[in-house]
């Protein structure tokens, strides 16, 4: 008879690891309130205020190969530890950054929240994976991504509530304001950040606690046991560049990344300089409201994933983004803002499906592709800052063709998806 170790999953590691995804996109979108509050507080250009994005994303960067790592030396479980810990450090920086009211200091405790995420996103997305049946690899990941964008929601509104001040003084204003006035301002608005980070920082080294007394089952632990079919990383890398659907995966990864980050960057700033008079708290409104866009559509498109492949149905999500990016370009005003928002729903299932799917049949070669697909979160870095770049040169409204090319090439991806063989996923379970 045989064996189905998969059904005797405790659910107390389940839930831990679930809550994680919520736990990074509180972080993830407390920097879409950030940025705008920092460019504030320290009177930046869009350029130097998206350096908050390139700054967290060169985290993911650089840690995670390293992450991957950890996993095939140590486990899934251990690997978590060291994320949530790493997280939990970089969430206390931002007491002494504020105090020291240095914009490079911010951007330290940033790089070190996200190297923690580095090693959770690494470990977490394919743990998922291997969780169940995986011909359900896909929806099982989507379903669990559905608990980010909670913590996305999340995110904004403590931003919203407890960082943005409301306070927004107009350039004629700050010109005369006296030296102590103008330092009694950038204090405030600097400080401002100190406890909702003092208190995240609570909850993840609470949660780093959790997850090292609960007792997680066997694939989760102790990394396998050496096999004629094991490789090293360095091995693993090489025969990875030759798979050319996974590196096209990694590509559409940088480019979506980008995508999202960009627009959920700027938002504020789009709804500030296309609807004259809206003030910052309001902004962070279309914010949230285009979260909970997001995070409707990945249910429906996991719903929808039972009766269309999830990558044909990420193809025609794809273009529709497209077509709301143009109308925000080429439109503006309160509608462009309106198409900007609804580009969350479209987005919704984009990074799981094209992690799930570039993960497809890569067997031992599955954790050192993980990594590097978490490394492809670069693309929120790199493409953040050419829309600041763009916007300081023009205008906003132009800064959002930069999304629409990254959409035409996860679009692209999609279509070339399709057209690869599909078999069911046990080979994604050889994690």
């Amino acid at each position: 008879m045989p064996a189905e170790p998969k059904s005797s999953t405790p659910l107390a590691p389940l839930i831990l690891i679930v809550t994680l995804f919520f736990l990074w996109g509180v972080a993830n979108n407390l920097n879409d309130v950030l940025m705008p509050h920092l460019r504030k507080a320290f009177f930046l250009t869009d350029l130097q205020s998206s350096l908050v994005q390139s700054a967290f994303y060169l985290g993911y960067f650089f840690l995670a190969l390293p992450a991957g790592w950890a996993i095939q030396r140590w486990g899934y479980q251990r690997t978590v530890l060291i994320g949530l810990l790493v997280f939990g450090v970089g969430a206390l920086m931002f007491y002494p950054a504020a105090e020291f009211r240095e914009y490079a200091w911010f951007l330290a405790a940033l790089f070190v929240v996200a190297s923690g995420l580095a090693f959770l996103e690494t470990s977490a997305n394919p743990l998922m994976t291997v969780l169940g049946d995986p011909a359900r690899a896909e929806q099982r990941l989507n379903l669990a991504q559905a608990f980010n964008p909670l913590g996305a929601i999340s995110g904004v509104l403590i931003g919203r509530e407890f960082i943005l001040s409301g306070v927004e003084p107009t350039q004629q204003e700050l010109a005369a304001m006296s030296a102590a006035q103008l330092e009694a301002f950038q204090i405030t608005e600097a400080q401002s950040v100190q406890m909702p980070y003092l208190v995240i920082a609570g909850v993840v080294l609470t949660w780093a606690v959790l997850v090292a007394m609960t007792k997680f089952p066997p694939q989760a632990q102790a990394p396998e046991p050496a096999s004629r079919d094991s490789l090293t990383m360095r091995e693993a890398i090489s025969q990875l560049r030759g798979k050319r659907h996974f590196l096209f995966g990694v590509a559409a990864q940088f480019f979506y990344v980008g995508a999202q980050v960009g627009i959920w960057s700027f938002m504020i700033r789009y709804a500030q300089a296309q609807v004259p008079g809206m003030g910052e708290k309001s902004a962070a409104a279309y914010l949230t409201w285009s979260l909970v866009a997001f995070m409707v559509g990945r249910f429906v498109g996991t719903a929808l994933m039972i009766r269309f492949t999830p990558t044909r149905l990420m193809g025609g999500f794809a273009l529709a983004n497209v077509v709301l990016t143009l109308t925000a370009v080429f439109v503006g005003g309160p509608l462009g803002l309106y198409a900007l928002a609804a580009s969350s729903f479209f987005m919704s299932i984009m990074f799981p499906t094209i992690f799930a799917s570039s993960l497809r049949e890569l067997g031992p070669l599955t954790k050192a592709a993980s990594s590097f697909l978490v490394m492809s979160i670069i693309g929120g870095a790199v493409l953040t800052a050419l829309m600041g770049a763009v916007s300081d040169a023009g205008s906003i409204r132009f800064a959002m063709l930069v999304p629409t090319v990254c959409f035409l090439v996860v679009g692209s991806f999609a279509w070339n998806a399709g057209r690869v063989p599909t078999h069911d996923l046990k080979a994604v379970a050889a994690l």
